[in-house]
């Protein structure tokens, strides 16, 4: 019983921690962030045009502005 009782003690802390952590990490690339990752081209497509960019490309099956990361990071660091 006694085993049972700290088991559960020690879990607690992982929980709340795990509830603090959790929306963190719901957010995905379909809302878009800091390096520009999008769910579909056309969204990327207009935030390229916003930035500067010409064209978009794909990374990992998401889309992103301009023509590479390189690109997209010195049209970033103009705005």
């Amino acid at each position: 019983m006694r085993r049972s009782a700290i088991n559960a003690v020690l879990t607690v802390p992982t929980a709340l921690s795990l509830l603090f952590i959790a929306p963190l990490l719901t957010i995905g690339p379909a809302h878009g962030h800091g390096k520009g990752i999008y769910e579909s081209r056309s969204e990327a497509e207009k935030r390229a045009e916003e930035i500067g960019c010409s064209t978009v490309h794909q990374n990992n099956g998401k889309w992103m502005p301009c023509a590479d990361e390189q690109e997209l990071h010195r049209q970033l660091r103009k705005h």
